[in-house]
């Protein structure tokens, strides 16, 4: 028979975080914000000076 106790029943809900928890991570931060500022620096490159 099928053991449905409640250790069972917490442990995906500690999986399961979602995108704001990858959000709050720095390293993940960083990488975005710097991908970010390259392509403000590539279009306004194009807007104005080309």
């Amino acid at each position: 028979m099928l053991d449905t106790t409640e250790s069972d029943t917490a442990a995906p809900l500690e999986e399961r975080r979602g995108c704001l928890f990858a959000l709050s991570q720095p390293p993940l931060m960083i990488f975005l914000a710097v991908i970010g500022c390259l392509l403000l620096v590539a279009s306004l490159h194009d807007l104005l000076l080309l």
